[in-house]
């Protein structure tokens, strides 16, 4: 590290704030390199401001670096649903172990594939899901604390096994999807759910709008298996007019920008506004 980096870090007490704005912006070219150099410094001091600054100044590299990432992600063409759900719990969590996700997924993965079979059908495969993901792991619907945004962020969701229809949705496509099932997210109003796509075409009708779903999952109910004339009685239960969006596929930047505004409900209700602005740059990163 250069002695010019050395010199800038000494500086972040100064009491000038328009001198520590112009210090605090040629900090931040260095990036993330000089998160190590920081953390000591506030570990080495027990002046308020200097800590303060230096926490605010972490978090913006850190924050900045994430959304450069959500980029590459939104412009990829995969769209991998799981990546994206780690990249917005990285923004509360920015030291987490995403590793640790992953084996946790892949725990659950494997049990399901091992009890899988070509000879199950379609409903029997969802059967073995649910039994693996709700009966053997545990994962139900938290309805104690939904507006928490621990609901949204998929790590929270993966240990306390407690979560959003949403983030109980990312897991079991993700684990159905990995497995060569075909299972896609369904962007119902007030419930986000499943849907088990019929890749037969046998009970494809032109006129009807969920022509190729088979039959819809609700995760949030530990997978609970239902038609489309359901979907038709919720939607008059809470005075929407039926969409075509309301039955059919959606696709994973959907669920991402679902997801995105979940958090900033929560955090709407909580109060906290400069997560609020924040979250909004992750949706702005999906509008194209």
């Amino acid at each position: 590290m250069s002695s010019k980096l050395y010199a800038l870090i000494d500086l972040i007490d100064d009491p000038d704030e328009k001198v520590y704005v112009q210090i605090k912006d040629e900090l931040m070219n260095y990036g993330d390199k000089i998160i190590p150099m920081l953390e000591t410094t506030w570990e080495n001091t027990i002046d308020k401001l200097i800590q303060e600054r230096i926490e605010c100044l972490i978090h913006d590299i850190q924050f900045n670096n994430l959304i450069n990432e959500f980029k590459s992600w939104a412009n990829s063409s995969e769209l991998n649903i799981m990546e994206g759900a780690v990249l917005i719990a990285r923004y509360q969590y920015p030291d987490l172990n995403v590793e640790a996700v992953y084996d946790e997924l892949e725990k659950i993965k494997r049990d399901v594939w091992l009890e899988l079979n070509d000879n199950l059908t379609a409903l029997e495969k969802v059967n073995v899901l649910n039994e693996i993901i709700y009966t053997t792991f545990g994962f139900k619907g938290n309805l104690k604390n939904i507006a928490s945004p621990a609901n949204s962020f998929i790590n929270d969701v993966m240990e306390s096994k407690r979560g959003n229809s949403l983030t109980l949705s990312i897991i079991y496509l993700t684990i159905a999807q990995d497995l060569d099932l075909p299972i896609y997210g369904v962007n119902l109003p007030e419930n986000f759910i499943l849907g088990y796509k019929d890749e037969s075409g046998l009970l494809e009708e032109p006129e009807d709008v969920a022509g190729d779903v088979m039959f819809y999952i609700d995760p949030f109910s530990k997978g609970v298996v239902f038609p489309k004339k359901q979907i038709l009685e919720f939607l008059k239960q809470i005075k929407l007019e039926p969409q075509k969006a309301h039955f059919e596929f959606c696709d994973n930047k959907t669920i991402l920008i679902r997801m995105i505004n979940t958090l900033i409900e929560s955090y709407r209700k909580l109060g906290y506004t400069e997560k609020i602005e924040e979250l909004t740059l992750f949706l702005d990163c999906l509008d194209n």
